[in-house]
């Protein structure tokens, strides 16, 4: 006689895979019955602290508004407002390699070493040069353009 292909990892497997599905059947029909007995959807309300709460907000603690007064976005600048920012950064050439043509200035200010490429050179530099230059966005980073030699 030939034996079962039903091996006890198999039949416990089916027994979870079962038992799963009938809790799951027990859930949905517990959540119609309490749709149908209960009294809708529940409110929840927000107070005048912005707080969500479940009993209806008090009429007189409402505060009004004047829409006009509300600014949407950012605000214009006045005259005067207006911060002096020098574009022009000085450093020193920490490396510069000729045959390739590119090379990094480390700024004296902040210790930031910035992307140089000999199209964005006035003089010519070497290493150990101080420099004053200006930045602008590239491709991986801020690149110094216009270096000049001090």
């Amino acid at each position: 006689m030939a034996r079962s292909q039903q091996t006890y990892n198999k039949t416990e497997k089916e027994k979870k895979r079962l038992k799963k599905r009938e809790e799951k059947q027990k859930k949905k029909e517990a959540r119609k019955a309490e749709a149908k007995e209960g009294s809708g959807i529940p409110f929840a309300y927000v107070d005048h602290n912005g707080n969500l709460v479940d009993t209806p907000p008090d009429p007189s603690e409402k505060v009004k508004i004047d829409a006009e007064s509300i600014v949407i976005g950012i605000p214009k600048k006045e005259e005067g407002d207006e911060e002096e920012f020098d574009p022009v950064h000085k450093g020193k050439v920490s490396y510069f390699d000729f045959s390739k043509g590119f090379g990094f200035i480390i700024d004296s200010e902040d210790q930031e070493k910035y992307f140089v490429h000999v199209s964005g050179l006035i003089d010519e530099i070497d290493i150990d040069d101080k420099v004053s230059f200006e930045l602008e966005k590239g491709m991986k980073g801020m690149n110094a353009v216009r270096v000049k030699k001090i």
